[in-house]
């Protein structure tokens, strides 16, 4: 699933970062549920393309200013706000680099110093989690969503990661483009506040969805399998089978309980297995599992409200019989080996 996050992500900021015209960098959207991986994803990408950009200019930036070479700092990372404004949006990016902020700086002298932040540290992508918690119908978040509009010509690339984008009414001035696939949207109004015009009248962002898995056809069933094992090749139970996590019904059985969400399905291996070696069983089995319950209430790091916290399928609502179970079997003439799952050769 997070091939086309991938392909799409890392190819946009090194294209930008490569670039010397003062243009507007185009950005990307990262859309999906709570806990799909969207944020690990991103920045997994983000610093393979730092380590990426480092080794480029040899640990260098040629743009620092003296005495400061040594806060290089190719990709900057910021959680939005729950309560969102220009000024603590600002705030936030500045808290990053750990620039001083008086308490009396007005909102252009924030976004002056932002400006100067980015180019000071070399600063190539600007990564925005959770950035679904604005609202637009406060006067406040529309205004942030403007200035972050604005960031997109201080010549790095924005990347905005939050759950259901398009439905979070983030889009609703946008338009899409068929035949770019791209999301336009209309010129910023904060984009003279900090003293450096737009170079083209639209901004432009990808949008790409990171999905959880599903469980419906071969290919589907394949992928769940082996994302599985790979959970299972890092788990170092004493008494667990190479195969605990893809033998049987066990993979069907982690997928009723997590609905494909890598999230839940991280939150549920983990409790598993510290019961596993509480009760020195060190093997996790459907009878275990069954006794954990998936709880998230207590993360408070993440807005409900916003779509963050995913729905948890229910134990009780689970059942044997359930016929759609019919359709949820391995792929035919698949098995596994010491390499994951591969297509068995009948000879037919």
């Amino acid at each position: 699933m997070t091939k086309a996050v991938t392909k799409l992500l890392h190819g946009r900021v090194m294209t930008n970062a490569l670039k010397h015209k003062p243009t507007t960098r185009a950005g990307v959207m990262v859309t999906g549920g709570g806990y799909q991986g969207k944020t690990e994803t991103g920045c997994e990408i983000l610093a393979t393309f730092e380590d990426t950009w480092l080794e480029l200019r040899r640990h260098l930036n040629p743009d620092a200013v003296a005495g400061a070479r040594d806060l290089h700092i190719p990709v900057a990372y910021v959680q939005t706000p729950v309560t969102a404004k220009p000024k603590s949006l600002c705030k936030a990016i500045l808290n990053f680099y750990g620039a001083p902020i008086h308490p009396r700086m007005d909102l252009p002298e924030l976004i002056r110093q932002v400006a100067a932040s980015l180019h000071d540290h070399g600063t190539r992508a600007l990564l925005l989690d959770d950035i679904s918690r604005l609202r637009l119908h406060r006067a406040d978040d529309q205004d942030t969503l403007d200035l972050i509009r604005a960031f997109m010509s201080m010549h790095v690339t924005l990347v905005l990661i939050g759950v259901d984008i398009p439905g979070s009414g983030l889009l609703r001035e946008g338009r899409h483009d068929p035949r770019t696939g791209q999301v336009i949207f209309p010129s910023s109004r904060q984009a003279k506040v900090h003293g450096l015009e737009a170079t083209q009248t639209e901004r432009r962002f990808d949008l790409v969805e990171l999905d959880h898995f599903r469980y419906d056809t071969d290919e589907q069933i394949t992928a769940w399998i082996d994302h599985l094992t790979g959970v299972e090749a890092q788990l170092r139970l004493m008494n667990a089978p190479s195969d605990m996590l893809t033998r049987g019904r066990m993979p069907e059985y982690l997928f009723e309980r997590t609905n494909g969400v890598v999230g839940l399905l991280e939150r549920l291996i983990e409790d598993g297995c510290q019961e596993a070696i509480d009760s020195s069983k060190e093997c996790l089995t459907e009878s275990l599992l069954e006794g954990i319950a998936i709880t998230v209430d207590g993360d408070t790091a993440r807005d409900p409200g916003a779509g963050e916290v995913p729905a948890i399928p229910s134990v009780k609502s689970r059942s044997a019989a359930d016929p759609r179970s019919a359709k949820r079997k391995r792929p035919r003439n698949t098995v596994l080996d010491d390499h994951g799952p591969a297509a068995a050769d009948t000879g037919s």
